[in-house]
């Protein structure tokens, strides 16, 4: 209920006469040989006054005190507790966290957006840059939002409740390697292609010549790795840039998890023509390994078995593999193996948090990957990731005809270019039958 301060403005201004008409009686007391000649007239009407001053006053701190109170009322549940809370400090509990921001809220709180709608405008003068793409989850699909048929025009405060986040991967294939920065558009770098070693014992003297020493050829091939961008926008209701959850939830949930989907699978399948990446599987000069080549007495392989197989394969190339990219499907497979006993052939650790291995080699089970492929290798040596630039956000109502239907378009973009240095050090393994 919204308080009615008419009342208080006129207290306000009856207080403000009695002190002008004291002040005014104050003056006309005189001093004459050291005392006060005081009329009993006016000193009648001083005291008066200050018995009427001393009401008003207490009547006015009672109605200040309503107001705060009615203001309190008008408010949002977090707003006021949040308040309250500062006030006597006896409401922590019901205070906002104050953890690491996620990017929807730094982007809301971000100087851009607050320039933006302080102009009132519907366009950012410039990108809000993220700092990283490892955000938490929120989720909203797209805004073009109404209340349900026959809800009623007004029936008092709305509560919304918490958007239901969507749930997300648990782990990342970028997770598996060293990233760099570059404001290249294009990394050039050498492949070696060869390398015939002919390094060798000398003698001192083998004839009137002396020892000749042994040459170790290598061929390189120059690659190029552009740069290419990961871009998409949602499209969303004027009004959501004044509801900041649900744009936080956005950007989050919607439009930098979008992101990380493709880049995982540009990284892996990516085919290098058009403008996508050349993904390691699809990079020439890596190895590969098929389930089906393995032992079958005198007893069969098993995909474990296969794993381990073409690790073998990226040590002979002198390269420690530092991680294996599997679908959760075969995953599954791996980790229920059973022995002929109905036993686990596979120490799988159960305790919450621990790290999947295999091999004493991290796992990352994605569905990025296809069933029955696997990914082995030395991820931090055969590849580099080259970040030109990270996630960015932007908003516009510059769009088709967004701004007279009152739309705006949430655009969330990177570029990023992938250099597959060490083609030898992955191994592809195929799931293709038991031995």
């Amino acid at each position: 209920m919204a308080f009615d301060d008419s009342r208080l403005k006129e207290l306000q201004g009856a207080l403000r006469e009695k002190m002008t008409a004291n002040n005014e009686i104050a003056d006309s007391f005189k001093t004459e040989d050291g005392a006060i000649v005081i009329d009993q007239e006016r000193k009648a009407a001083f005291d008066q006054n200050m018995g009427e001053i001393k009401e008003i006053k207490s009547l006015i701190d009672s109605m200040e005190d309503m107001q705060t109170v009615a203001d309190w009322g008008s408010e949002a549940p977090a707003e006021s507790l949040a308040k309250v809370a500062d006030a006597d400090g006896t409401m922590a509990s019901v205070t906002v966290p104050t953890g690491v921001k996620s990017l929807g809220q730094a982007f809301i709180e971000s100087d851009e957006f607050q320039a933006m709608m302080t102009r009132g405008a519907g366009t950012m003068d410039s990108p809000y840059g993220t700092k990283t793409l490892y955000g938490d989850d929120y989720n909203v699909k797209d805004v073009y939002s109404a209340l349900p048929s026959g809800t009623p025009a007004s029936f008092g405060t709305i509560t919304r409740d918490p958007i239901v986040p969507q749930a997300q991967r648990r782990t990342r294939v970028r997770d598996l390697f060293p990233s760099r920065s570059t404001n290249a558009a294009v990394i050039e770098y050498f492949r070696m292609s060869g390398f015939t070693n002919n390094a060798s014992t000398v003698p001192e003297r083998a004839s009137s010549a002396f020892g000749a020493k042994p040459q170790t050829t290598m061929a390189f091939t120059g690659v190029q790795a552009p740069v290419r961008t990961i871009a998409h926008w949602e499209a969303a209701h004027r009004n959501v840039l004044s509801d900041e959850p649900q744009l936080r939830s956005i950007i989050d949930n919607e439009l930098l998890y979008g992101l990380r989907l493709h880049e995982d699978a540009q990284i892996l399948s990516g085919a290098g023509t058009s403008e996508d990446l050349t993904g390691i599987l699809n990079t020439s000069g890596i190895q590969t390994y098929s389930w089906s080549s393995g032992a079958s007495t005198p007893v069969k392989d098993t995909k474990a078995d296969a794993i381990r197989r073409a690790a073998t394969l990226s040590f002979l190339a002198y390269y420690e593999p530092t991680g294996v990219i599997l679908n959760p499907n075969d995953w599954e497979d791996i980790e229920l193996t059973k022995d002929s006993n109905g036993q686990y052939l596979m120490a799988v650790s159960i305790v919450a948090g621990a790290e999947s291995r295999i091999w004493r080699i991290p796992v990352v089970d994605t569905p990025a990957i296809a069933s029955g492929t696997a990914l082995i290798g030395s991820f931090g040596q055969g590849a580099q990731l080259y970040d030109r630039e990270e996630a960015t956000i932007r908003v516009s109502e510059q769009h088709s005809d967004f701004f007279v239907r009152n739309a705006i378009v949430i655009l969330a973009e990177q570029r990023l270019a992938l250099a597959v240095k060490r083609p030898e050090s992955f191994v592809k393994v195929t799931f293709d039958a038991a031995p």
